[in-house]
């Protein structure tokens, strides 16, 4: 550096005493300023050559992470820095005493610096990200919101850099003059900072990744995560709308999450059929001996049989029926049980976990059992509740 600055003001002296002259001090600004500017475009070019050979050799690494990291648009960011820093380095030992025009050049460089400075920090931030979001074993946290409020701290940095350039004081003084309006930054960054604080919760908790299925109540949100960032959850809903939630909310309210179940691959049915209360009794010799005969007294001896009411008799049989179910899974709880009478009837719930998560195929497995429930029903003496419509009354008008 020693040599470097000698030799460059040298070379400025020696203009001086060579074009010692009327509007020699002007041409020998001219002469150093193209001077600095064949040096940055050669170091431009310079640093494009190295950072293709910084190119060929994390190609030729085994490793993915520097392919990631150290990508194309990483690359450019960083050549693009190159002739500043030179112009940077170059011009105050060019120029002992600043001109108007040095003095300009001085200030648009270091903007630039900043600029580009942190737009590279940036990139390298955004290809972290990437990094992390194509590898599956971190796929599964919600770690969006920490790399946007990274970008965020960095864009803030290259900020305070820049006025403390402007006001000519010291980033260190910029900083405490912000302190002293803490609570108006609080107010104005409070969703970002909820958010970042949200984003860790719910990584650490593991409580909501991309591609979950979530229903939450509040903001009648009910479908797949498309989207975790800084300030906000988006939710394709099965209707096809977007709903967007705030990431806080969703750690100081309650949510279900189905993905678990779509893990599991076990889907919870659980739904009541209402049985006319008045229809529940025993059977006769030759109903039971019918059910016999269709085997749907699996398990119940004939003495037992006759001891027992006909709803008795088809819990047993459903629960019988489901096992032998391929789609239900019996290594899961199922069963048939009775709920507290209603006005409505005697409700007859049913238990079971499906195999199929899907909405369509569970729903057609759902509705071919409780078709098969339905039918079956009037073979054990039952007879399902219905509220009477105006046809049940305009019957019964007419038998009198």
């Amino acid at each position: 550096m020693i040599l470097q600055k000698f030799s460059l003001e040298t070379f400025r002296d020696t203009l001086y005493q060579s074009l010692d002259f009327t509007g020699g001090s002007a041409l020998v600004t001219i002469i150093l300023l193209i001077m600095i500017t064949i040096t940055a475009i050669g170091g431009y070019y310079l640093s494009l050559l190295l950072l293709r050979g910084v190119a060929w050799a994390v190609e030729w690494t085994d490793t993915d992470w520097d392919d990631d990291l150290i990508n194309d648009k990483f690359r450019r960011a960083l050549s693009q820095l190159t002739p500043a820093v030179i112009v940077a380095v170059m011009l105050p030992r060019c120029f002992d005493d600043y001109n108007f025009l040095a003095n300009t050049i001085n200030i648009l460089t270091s903007f630039y610096i900043i600029v580009v400075s942190c737009r590279a920090l940036n990139t390298l931030v955004d290809n972290l990200f990437a990094a992390f979001a194509k590898r599956e074993r971190f796929a599964t946290y919600a770690i969006k919101g920490i790399f946007e409020m990274m970008k965020l701290i960095i864009i803030g940095i290259g900020i305070i850099i820049a006025i403390s350039l402007l006001v000519g004081r010291t980033p260190i003084a910029i900083v405490t003059t912000l302190g002293a309006s803490a609570a108006i930054l609080m107010l104005v960054f409070k969703d970002t900072i909820l958010g970042l604080v949200a984003g860790v919760q719910l990584t650490a908790n593991k409580m909501v990744k991309k591609g979950d299925w979530i229903k939450t109540e509040k903001h009648s949100a009910n479908g797949e995560v498309i989207d975790i960032s800084l300030t906000t959850v988006k939710i394709k809903n099965w209707d096809n709308s977007v709903t967007t939630v705030p990431p806080y909310s969703l750690v100081a309210e309650s949510f279900q999450n189905y993905q678990m179940m779509r893990d599991d691959q076990a889907r919870r049915v659980m739904r009541a059929i209402f049985i006319d209360a008045t229809s529940v009794r025993f059977l006769n010799e030759a109903e039971l001996q019918l059910l016999r005969e269709k085997g749907w007294l699996k398990g119940i001896d004939e003495k037992d049989a006759d001891l027992m009411v006909n709803l008795r008799l088809l819990r047993n049989y459903l629960e019988n029926w489901l096992e032998e179910r391929p789609e239900v899974r019996t290594d899961l709880t199922y069963m048939v049980r009775q709920l507290d009478p209603t006005p409505s009837g005697l409700p007859l719930e049913i238990y079971f976990y499906t195999t199929e998560t899907r909405w369509k195929p569970f729903e057609h497995i759902q509705s071919d059992i409780f078709d098969h429930i339905y039918a079956i029903v009037k073979y054990f003496g039952l007879r399902i509740f219905q509220t009477p419509a105006g046809s049940d009354f305009r019957e019964i008008r007419e038998k009198e």
